[in-house]
This record gives structure tokens, C-alpha cells and sequence, in this order.
């Protein structure tokens, strides 16, 4: 089978979602194309993926139309992995395969940067966007055609910004005029939006899992069922992910789909965990099981947040599946680590609707209200944790000077003074049991 694919990043989530889909495309005769796996940065899985000639195991579970899934998949999508550190040479090679047609690349947030520091002569650059235009100048010098590139980043504009970062390195290395018209002309940037969670190695499972499996693998991956990919362009005909049952969604602008998934999903996260976990709750699941927050996040989502999204013929399908996500009996997602830097989540994951909703209703909504009251509170204890200078504030400041610091919040919400307060009274005086139960009645 023919190497088509190069892609930036072995980790669990590309593993648990691009290759997957892949191997899907590969069985059902679809795609004839395996996946070359750059390591990006100089510690990685790449001797253990080659050990394994490329193969893995897949764990795929949760909840899908209310049944319990738990299926396994293996993997053979995967040709080799290359070190650009160590292999180099037989990196920039990838470059002149004129099978090679798309890119991949999950680099985290970070990994999308412009340091200015490198040079095309560094054996690699450090960054990605530099190893990247470095092949693609191979690519360009042995007169092939650009590729296909979908940034898996969690950042906004994730194509954009990686075609800015590799526009730049061109000007710094002073690359030729036509190479740069060949990267803006030959190759599709496309941004892109992915959603499913993968809680990678199953380390509290590897005697059960290896014994199902009948040998050891050192790569087994597990994730949700839930998945979504959406693509800015329409590459179906080359690379078709539909036609083999992907959910992906070919869209000219990603926007609106990313706004729904923070809105619903992680603006569902944060607007329950910190009540949650000032009631006594550890764990997402749990919160899903007890009465009362479970209702009080159906309200959140149903009531408050899609409400303010538009098409709630699209939306509801969505926030129905956010619940059952959230249910997964497999996933054990802790709401402290939901919980870390929640001044900044809350800004752009709530805030937004709370101001949306006030705007459209000329009143506010109250879970989303008691939400922020709740993550006042919950500052107040030793189990918040973000920057220093926001957990010494958060400790000391009164409810109003929160509220009106402009700084952590992009506007002022004084405005929601008298209700967050009452709100935070309740708790501090009442408990959180009658708290919610407030906002429930």
C-alpha cells in the first residue's frame, strides 16, 4: 500500500482519530494510502510505534444512542515512523514521494509558534512550522504538488495561523518569490475543528486489556465513541472520510461548529464542575447520576446555553449527545482538572451566553448566573488553582470587585451584582444542596 499521508504528532488523540479513520477508509477499499508519523519533538513514541511495525490496538467506548459500546479496532494504518532528530535526511525524503498528498498535524496548542530564531540549514528546526516549511521546500524544489493540510490544533484559525508561521520562515530564510506563490497557490491550509476524548493508555487496565488482546501492546489506545471532524474545503473525492462513515462535515467556515461545541460542551464543563465540586462531587460521571446536578446541567444546556445558539433543530442533537458523553462509564474525567484556570475558561466558555442571553431576554439566565456566584465561591477554598495573582484576588476581593474587574472578564459585569450575590449568599449561608435546589425551582 502506497505512503500518502505524512503526519505531525504520535499521540493518543491523532491515534485515537485520524488513524482510525484511515484504517476505516483502507478496509473498506476506499483509500488505498498508509500514514508516515513524524515525531515533532525530540521525545517521543516513534521507536515504540516502529517496534510495533506501525500497528496498535484501539479501545473505542461509551454511550451511543443509549447503548453501552465498547469496541476494539486494530489499527494498521500506520507504515514507520520517522525522528526528524535522529533521521533527518530520511525525513526531507518524504518531500519527493509524489504519493504523499496530506498532512495532519496535532502538535498541541503550542506547536504552532514563529520562534524567528531558526535556520533552514538547522538539522531539524525546532519548531513545527519551520521542519514543515522545509519539506515543503523539498516538496517545491522536486517540482511536485503541494498537499492537502489539516492543523488538528485546538486554537482558532488553526490552518491560518500555520500557513502565517510558514509564510514567515519563508521571509526569514529568504526563500524565492515562487516558492512562496507555490505554498499560497499549490497547498490548501485548511482550518479545522476535532471532538472526541481520548483518554489514551489505559494504564489501570493493561493486565485486563492485554489479556483480552492475548499479547502485549505497548501502544493500546482508548477513546470515547464520539467523534467529530470539520474541515474548511471539500477533499471527499480524494480523501473520502464520508463515504466511509466518518462523522466529518466539509463546511466553507468552520465558525459556527466551533462556537457550538465551546458554548455547549465545554461551557457545560465549567457552568457545572465548580458547584459540583463544592457539593461533594469528584468526578463528571458522578454529576450525571446525581438528581440534582444532572437536572441542573440539563436546564443549563436545554434552557440557557442553546437557546442563545440559533438553530435549535442542530443544536438539541448536540446537547443530547454531550449528555450521554459526559456519562461515558468509562471515562473518568476529574472536575478539579476541569476546574483549573477557571477565570479564563468562564470568560470564553460561559460568558458569552450569559451576555447573549441577557441581551436577547433582558434577564438573566440563572444557571449560568449561579455558575459564576459558584465559581467565586469555590476560589475561596484551597482547591482552586490558577495563576498567583488571580488566586490571591479571587481569595480577597468582595463579590463586587470580582465583578467589576474588567481585566479578567473583557467587560464590566456589575450588572449581575445583585443576583450573583444572592446567589453566593445561599451558598456560603444555606449550603449548596439549597442553592441549586433554588435554581432548579
Amino acid at each position: 500500500m502506497k505512503e500518502t499521508i505524512i503526519q505531525f504528532g504520535e499521540g493518543g488523540f491523532l491515534r485515537s482519530f485520524v488513524d482510525v479513520f484511515v484504517n476505516k477508509m483502507n478496509e473498506q477499499g476506499l483509500y488505498d494510502g498508509k500514514v508516515v508519523v513524524v515525531q515533532p519533538i525530540a521525545k517521543g513514541l516513534i521507536s515504540v510505534l516502529n517496534e510495533q511495525n506501525g500497528e496498535y490496538h484501539q479501545f473505542l467506548r461509551g454511550i451511543e444512542n443509549g447503548k453501552v459500546m465498547n469496541d476494539c479496532i486494530h489499527v494498521k494504518s500506520i507504515s514507520r515512523g520517522v525522528d526528524p532528530y535522529t533521521q533527518y535526511g530520511e525525513y526531507l525524503k518524504l518531500a519527493k514521494n509524489p504519493d504523499m498528498r496530506v498532512i495532519i498535524s496535532n502538535t498541541t496548542e503550542a506547536g504552532i509558534e514563529y520562534l524567528g530564531t531558526e535556520s533552514i540549514t538547522d538539522a531539524p528546526p525546532k519548531s513545527f512550522p519551520a521542519k514543515l516549511t522545509a519539506l515543503l521546500y523539498e516538496r517545491f524544489e522536486a517540482g511536485l504538488p503541494g498537499f492537502i493540510i489539516l492543523s488538528c490544533e485546538l486554537i482558532d484559525n488553526n490552518g491560518k495561523e500555520l500557513l502565517d508561521c510558514v509564510l514567515k520562515y519563508a521571509a526569514l530564510w529568504k526563500l524565492p518569490e515562487k516558492f512562496i506563490t507555490w505554498i499560497k497557490e499549490e497547498n490548501h491550509f485548511c482550518n479545522t475543528l476535532v471532538d472526541r476524548i481520548c483518554t489514551g493508555y489505559p494504564k489501570d487496565e493493561v493486565a485486563e486489556l492485554t489479556a483480552f488482546l492475548g499479547k502485549e501492546d505497548k501502544l493500546m489506545n482508548t477513546a470515547e465513541i464520539f467523534h467529530l471532524w470539520v474541515i474548511e474545503g471539500n477533499f471527499e473525492d480524494e480523501f473520502p472520510l464520508q463515504k466511509a462513515g466518518v462523522n466529518v462535515i466539509w463546511t466553507d467556515n468552520v465558525k459556527p461548529y466551533k462556537k457550538r461545541k465551546v458554548r455547549i460542551l465545554n461551557g457545560g464543563h465549567t457552568s457545572m464542575v465548580l458547584a459540583a465540586r463544592l457539593y461533594g462531587l469528584s468526578t463528571v460521571k458522578e454529576c450525571l447520576d446525581d438528581p440534582v446536578v444532572g437536572a441542573f446541567l440539563k436546564k443549563a444546556i436545554f434552557e440557557e446555553i442553546i437557546p442563545t445558539l440559533g438553530s435549535e433543530e442542530e443544536n438539541i442533537p448536540f446537547g443530547e449527545a454531550v449528555l450521554e458523553r459526559f456519562a461515558n462509564p468509562f471515562v473518568k474525567h476529574q472536575l478539579l482538572s476541569i476546574a483549573l484556570n477557571s477565570v479564563s475558561k468562564f470568560k470564553t466558555r460561559v460568558l458569552p451566553t450569559i451576555l447573549e442571553y441577557y441581551e436577547k431576554n433582558r434577564v438573566l439566565p440563572n444557571c449560568l448566573t449561579f455558575s459564576l456566584a459558584a465559581l467565586i465561591a469555590f476560589y475561596r477554598t484551597e482547591e482552586a488553582n490558577d495563576g498567583e495573582e488571580i488566586m490571591a484576588f479571587m481569595k480577597t476581593a468582595s463579590v463586587d470587585e470580582i465583578l467589576s474587574k474588567e481585566s479578567y472578564w473583557g467587560c464590566d459585569l456589575s450588572f449581575l451584582s445583585e443576583k450573583v450575590k444572592h446567589y453566593y449568599s445561599v451558598m456560603q449561608n444555606v449550603g449548596m444542596k439549597a442553592a441549586f435546589e433554588e435554581v432548579l425551582a
